[in-house]
């Protein structure tokens, strides 16, 4: 892990630098007002191709413009085949998959994956570049783990990066410091390499913070409250899609129930420059 940490050293020139969204524009946003989800921004259902739609359904609700993605005492492990007693609730702005019994479909996360249920296409939010960020409180529960990720649509099966923006591990939460996991894992892209950091945050994560992803043809800048964190020096090139989640992991300490990881809002941003807008592929949107 200090070899993680440190490797914000190469960043030293980047050290005190803000966010600026001065030149970009907002594309998506969900700020939870309800009654319900925008079924035009959000699946709730986690990688159904692999299982399908109501076992992998997200447990959620929303109150008073926050959003509570929760796992609940009766909830079903989401694939009991290939992720043991995993659970999970799960939003995500794209699907796809090929036909039942075929192996195309999206997040090959192990060997052996076949489609269980054929899914109809869609892109509610699908960006190519951008600032991707939301304002989350994480859970400090052992059994738990919270993120924000992004992964390639994978309609080509090279196309298939994962750009984790934030993940936290309950067990990794102190009363006033964290260690949040970001960076990049290739899966099948073959232009990319695995570059996983892992940051120490000196603050309570159970409250409410900002986690953002500079997305760029180059990199991907990472911030923690506007604040500059930590650089990757790659970035794939292809649309990708959001996924919002909380885990229980099989054989921890049994807690109560529900367990409830809260997120104000999260936004998506494509750059204000029409020039520069127009020298890269549009994204599907939704505000």
């Amino acid at each position: 892990m200090s070899n993680d940490i440190d490797h914000m050293a190469d960043n030293e020139s980047a050290t005190g630098r803000r966010l600026d969204r001065s030149q970009y524009s907002l594309e998506f946003c969900d700020t939870f007002e309800g009654p319900d989800l925008h079924s035009t921004k959000w699946i709730p259902s986690y990688l159904p191709q692999w299982s399908n739609t109501e076992r992998a359904r997200a447990r959620y609700r929303l109150d008073s413009g926050v959003l509570a993605l929760m796992i609940e005492e009766d909830q079903p492990p989401w694939s009991p085949e290939h992720n043991g007693g995993l659970r999970v609730s799960n939003l995500q702005t794209g699907v796809f998959s090929g036909p039942l019994g075929s192996t195309a479909g999206q997040h090959k996360f192990t060997e052996g994956l076949i489609v269980c249920e054929a899914q109809t296409e869609q892109r509610l939010y699908t960006p190519h570049y951008g600032l991707i960020e939301a304002r989350v409180a994480a859970i400090a529960d052992p059994a738990c783990m919270v993120a924000l990720w992004m992964i390639g649509f994978e309609d080509v099966p090279e196309q298939s990066a994962e750009i984790c923006i934030f993940e936290i591990f309950g067990s990794d939460i102190g009363s006033d410091t964290a260690i949040a996991g970001l960076g990049i894992h290739p899966f099948g892209d073959p232009l990319l390499h695995d570059e996983f950091l892992k940051i120490q945050l000196d603050a309570d994560v159970t409250d409410f913070h900002t986690y953002s992803a500079d997305w760029t043809p180059d990199c991907v800048n990472f911030y923690f409250d506007d604040q500059f964190v930590a650089k990757v020096e790659q970035s794939p090139n292809y649309p990708m899609q959001l996924m919002l989640n909380v885990y229980e992991f099989e054989g921890a300490p049994p807690s109560p129930y529900p367990k409830k990881f809260l997120v104000d809002w999260v936004r998506g941003y494509q750059q204000a420059d029409p020039a520069a807008a127009r020298a890269k592929p549009a994204s599907t949107v939704n505000v």
